[in-house]
C-alpha cells in the first residue's frame, strides 16, 4: 500500500529527525493549479497548523494572475483581503519529489473564519457531497489523466513561444512499451513520487499519439480523487522541471490528432458499502438509481459543459475520429460515446464521462456532475436507449457545446446549476469565462496572420 498521511506526531518526529524542513500550505484556485507557502516545518507546527492567509484575489485571477474585474467576491472597490487558509491535516503527507518537504491542502474560510468561501473549488464539491449524502448516498471517482511529454525543458519551451516542440517519442505511442521507455526518466519517478505521497497510483501507458503520456490513480471518494488528481498533475510538472523536461496539460496544445482528456468515472454507493448503480437483475445491471443518475448527466451536460471544458482552447480537442465526443450519448463500451458504461453488471459498475479535458478543475467538474446526476434522481429521469454505431455519425444527437461562449451562456442559464451551486457561484465561474472569451476575441493569432497578411 501507498505510504498514509502525515499525523501531525509524525511529522514532529520527522523534523526532529532532519527529514523535513519544509512544509507546501497550499489552496486550489479557479483554474485547479496550487497556490500557497513554503513554511519551515518548524513555524508550521507552532501557527500554520492552524491557519495562514492568502489575498482574496486568487479566486478572481485568470490564467496569467491578472486580477479580473468585475467579481462580487473581492475587487479593488473591497480593498482586495485576506481569505483564511485552514489546513485539512487529513491531507498532509510527504513529497518524495521534493526534498525534506511535506504537503497539506487547505480549505479556504472568509476572513472572520466562520464560514467556507462559496467560490472556492474544494467547497464547492463539499456543498454537493452533503447534498448527496442527505439522499443516503456517497459517491467514488477517478480521473483519468493525459498529457503530453517533450524533449525540451520548460525555459526552453517558453523561450521558443512553445514552436516547434519536440515530444519524447516520434510516433504514436499508444500501449507501446518498447517508445515508452524514453518516458520513463520522467513517468517511473511520477509513479513512485506519487505512491510514496500517499496516492494510490495504478499504472502509467503511452496515450495516442507521439508524446502523450496517461497516469491512473485509483479511485476514491470524490474529495480525495480530486485532491489526487491536483497533486498529480503538480507532480508530472516538477518531475519533468527536474529531469529537464516540459509538459503540458492542454486540452489541445497543438494540430496533433489526439487531445488530451480527463475520463471522470463515477458511481454511487450506500451507507453500508453496496453499489447503488448495481442491480443484476436490470438490464446491463444498471439500477434504477443509476439510469436516473445518467438520464441527469446527459440531459444537463449542456449546461455543466463549461466546467469539464474551461477554456478556449478546450473545444479544439472535440473532433471527430480522435476519441474525444462530440456528442452526449450513452453506450455500453463505446469509445465514440461521450458516456461509456463499464464495469456491466459487476459491483464495479460506473458511467465513464469522456467529455472533458485535461484542463478541467476536478473539483468544480465532479461537482458539476454529481448535481446533475442527482438532477436526474429527484427528477425520476427516464434514460434514454443505449446508443449503439459510430456516436461520430449521429447527427441527431444531443451535440456537446462546441464553443466557450456557447458552454458559458448553458451554464448562465441554467435552473439545476443555480439551484444546486447558488446564483454566487454560477456567476463567479461564468464571469470567469466570459472573460476569457473576451481575452481571446481581442488578440491577433498567428493563424490570422499567416492566412491573410499576403492573400486579404
Amino acid at each position: 500500500m501507498p505510504d498514509a498521511p502525515l499525523t501531525l506526531d509524525a511529522l514532529t518526529l520527522a523534523a526532529e529527525a532532519g527529514e523535513i524542513d519544509t512544509v507546501i500550505v497550499a489552496q486550489v484556485d479557479m483554474q485547479g493549479r496550487l497556490m500557497g507557502k513554503r513554511f519551515h516545518v518548524a513555524d508550521f507546527l507552532d501557527h500554520a497548523r492552524d491557519h495562514t492567509h492568502s489575498c482574496n484575489y486568487l479566486l478572481t485571477v485568470d490564467m496569467e494572475m491578472e486580477p479580473v474585474p468585475g467579481y462580487k467576491s473581492a475587487s479593488w472597490a473591497q480593498g482586495y483581503g485576506d481569505y483564511i487558509m485552514k489546513p485539512d491535516l487529513a491531507t498532509l503527507r510527504r513529497i518524495p519529489w521534493a526534498a525534506g518537504t511535506a504537503l497539506v491542502l487547505c480549505d479556504l474560510l472568509d476572513h472572520a473564519g466562520e464560514a467556507e468561501v462559496p467560490v472556492s473549488p474544494r467547497a464547492i464539491l463539499k456543498r454537493q457531497l452533503a447534498r448527496l449524502a442527505d439522499m443516503g448516498l456517497s459517491a467514488m471517482m477517478a480521473s483519468e489523466l493525459e498529457f503530453y511529454l517533450f524533449r525540451q525543458s520548460f525555459e526552453e519551451a517558453h523561450a521558443s513561444g512553445y514552436r516547434s516542440l519536440d515530444p519524447v517519442s516520434p510516433y504514436n505511442e499508444d500501449y507501446h512499451l518498447f517508445t515508452t521507455v524514453r518516458d520513463e526518466p520522467v513517468m517511473r519517478p511520477l509513479r513512485n513520487g506519487l505512491y510514496g505521497a500517499g496516492i494510490p497510483v495504478e499504472n502509467s501507458k503511452g496515450e495516442a499519439w507521439a508524446g502523450q503520456e496517461e497516469i491512473n490513480v485509483r479511485y476514491a471518494d470524490a474529495l480525495t480523487a480530486a485532491d489526487n488528481h491536483v497533486l498529480t498533475k503538480q507532480a508530472a510538472k516538477e518531475i519533468a522541471l527536474q529531469a529537464g523536461h516540459a509538459v503540458t496539460f492542454m486540452a489541445k496544445y497543438a494540430d496533433a490528432p489526439a487531445g488530451s482528456s480527463c475520463h471522470v468515472h463515477q458511481s454511487l454507493w450506500t451507507p453500508e458499502g453496496n453499489p447503488a448503480f448495481l442491480d443484476a437483475e436490470a438490464p446491463h445491471g444498471m439500477s434504477a438509481l443509476m439510469q436516473r443518475y445518467v438520464a441527469g448527466l446527459l440531459a444537463h451536460l449542456p449546461e455543466i459543459t463549461l466546467f469539464l471544458a474551461p477554456n478556449i482552447n478546450s473545444y479544439k480537442r472535440f473532433v471527430a475520429g480522435t476519441f474525444a465526443p462530440t456528442r452526449a450519448v450513452w453506450s455500453r463500451d463505446n469509445r465514440t460515446a461521450g458516456f461509456r458504461l463499464v464495469g456491466e453488471g459487476t459491483k464495479g459498475i460506473r458511467i465513464e464521462n469522456r467529455i472533458g479535458g485535461a484542463d478541467l478543475n476536478p473539483y468544480l467538474a465532479f461537482a458539476a456532475q454529481i448535481a446533475a446526476g442527482m438532477a436526474g434522481i429527484e427528477k425520476g429521469l427516464d434514460l434514454e436507449p443505449e446508443f449503439t454505431g459510430d456516436a461520430y455519425a449521429a447527427e441527431a444527437a444531443r451535440a456537446i457545446p462546441a464553443t466557450l461562449r456557447d458552454a458559458a451562456g448553458r451554464a448562465n442559464g441554467s435552473k439545476m446549476l443555480r439551484a444546486s451551486f447558488g446564483d454566487d457561484v454560477v456567476d463567479h465561474y461564468v464571469h470567469a469565462a466570459e472573460w476569457e472569451q473576451s481575452e481571446y476575441d481581442r488578440r491577433v493569432t498567428d493563424w490570422e496572420v499567416a492566412r491573410g497578411f499576403e492573400r486579404s
